[in-house]
């Protein structure tokens, strides 16, 4: 349940919440991430200037090679004794190593469990739109959060999420039960969505502090909300420009108009920046806006192609859009890589990026040294195996496919499923088809409608009985 906070204590958040701003802007991020943990123990649900603001300081701070937590952190802030020093100790960890969203996962279990539903709803579509971007999206996540939705009385988004969850697991029954007795729930809800009570904005006496802490956070921006938070944006920005903070959290909310204008204004700003720093960080985050924008414009043109699939004009647009989306990635991660040379995920992003270009040679160094990461090994191994089969050396792909597989923990997963796959079509490459057809054969006792397995397997039985 929620605490009731004083007014006192929700001043105390505030203040906190400005001097935090006003430590990483001097780029001393850690003692800032300090500020943040004492304002958020004072205001649990404070979004834009708490959890929000502290995300984007955690990002900035790890572009600029911030370290992740020590071992003694990790075990000074594990846990916790109740929901609040749960989620505030996960969010500490998170703040210094942002990509590793499990700390998010136990972030969202305590939000809910302390009834912080603003930060844990936010929570959820952070780690939701984590795990649907990932390569190999994780069911368990999905379930997890389909679990969290229910909590929350969203079940529009646990229904979503039980539907990803059960095309990742095809032969699951009872999933699918669930899938259907969450749809009939969603369509008996009335306008509970975002409905989570009273919160910290409906605390805070002062409404000028009240606007400043909540105005953005909410899910969908108006008009005069996004523009307000340029405004106040370009405020900070002119007190103290050098301040890569401030540069970035303008840029960011100049691109968020989602307009031409505010787009070219954002990249202009943080072309300048660059021009007179020499911080990668602003260039980096000049790519990442500008891949953004170019996979919004490759989507507008599939848009477009929708039932117009002989239009040779927007055929031509997609495909102009699609190869300005290459070439911008490519472009970035090669960029990041150079920058951040043990990064390695970076390195994984740009050896994708390589082989959707048939640059294999290329991929395969910067692969191997992703293997070093354990989030991205079994990943980074199974892209590896794809490069040489993809060379036509199927015997080195045979025996990475061979050994990743060895390496999963657990046998039945997407993962797993893809590396059994890869493996089999190795070995009928190679001209092993009574080893592939034993391989397809279990993937299809497991998956039966995993990809074209079953028309391989009948293909494979129908040749050797010839």
């Amino acid at each position: 349940m929620q605490e009731d906070f004083t007014n006192t204590e929700l001043e105390k958040a505030v203040a906190f919440f400005e001097r935090a701003e006003d430590v990483a802007a001097t780029d001393n991020f850690d003692y800032a991430i300090d500020m943040y943990m004492e304002g958020l123990r004072r205001a649990p649900d404070a979004l834009e200037d708490g959890h929000g603001a502290l995300r984007k300081i955690a990002l900035i701070r790890q572009g600029k090679g911030g370290k992740k937590p020590s071992v003694v952190e990790k075990m000074k802030y594990h846990g916790g004794k109740n929901p609040l020093d749960e989620m505030l100790n996960a969010e500490y960890l998170l703040a210094k190593d942002p990509d590793h969203l499990p700390y998010a996962e136990t972030m969202l279990k305590a939000a809910i469990a302390g009834g912080y539903h603003r930060t844990a709803e936010w929570l959820a579509h952070l780690v939701f739109e984590a795990n649907r971007s990932s390569d190999k999206p994780s069911a368990a996540i999905y379930l997890m959060l389909k679990d969290a939705y229910i909590s929350l009385e969203m079940f529009g988004k646990a229904v979503t999420a039980c539907r990803l969850a059960s095309e990742l697991k095809p032969t699951d029954g009872a999933l699918k039960d669930e899938y259907r007795a969450l749809t009939a729930q969603m369509t008996m809800q009335n306008g509970k969505y975002g409905q989570a009570g009273t919160t910290f904005r409906d605390s805070l006496k002062d409404k000028d502090k009240q606007r400043k802490v909540y105005t953005a956070s909410n899910a969908v921006k108006t008009k005069e909300a996004l523009e307000e938070a340029v405004y106040d944006a370009k405020k900070g920005y002119e007190q103290d420009p050098d301040s890569s903070v401030r540069v970035l959290r303008y840029a960011e909310a100049l691109c968020n108009l989602k307009t031409e204008q505010g787009y070219d204004d954002a990249v202009i700003l943080l072309q300048k920046a660059f021009q007179r720093t020499g911080d990668f960080v602003y260039k980096r985050r000049e790519g990442e806006m500008r891949i953004k924008k170019l996979k919004g414009d490759v989507r507008k043109a599939r848009n477009q192609m929708h039932g117009k699939a002989g239009d040779a004009k927007l055929k031509n647009q997609l495909i102009v859009a699609f190869d300005l989306l290459n070439k911008a990635e490519l472009e970035h991660y090669k960029n990041c890589v150079n920058e951040y040379p043990t990064d390695l995920a970076m390195k994984y992003d740009y050896a994708l990026c390589l082989i959707k270009n048939k640059r294999y040679d290329e991929a395969i160094p910067l692969l191997q040294e992703a293997q070093k990461d354990p989030r991205r090994k079994l990943q980074a191994m199974d892209e590896t195996g794809v490069c040489f089969f993809l060379k036509g050396w199927y015997a080195d792909a045979i025996d990475i496919f061979r050994n990743a597989l060895e390496a999963c923990e657990v046998k039945d997963d997407q993962i797993a499923k893809d590396l059994r796959y890869n493996l089999a079509r190795s070995h009928e490459e190679n001209g092993d088809s009574e080893k592939a057809l034993e391989l397809y054969r279990k993937l299809a006792q497991l998956d039966f409608a995993y990809k074209d397995v079953s028309q391989r397997v009948n293909k494979l039985r129908n040749a050797n009985s010839d």
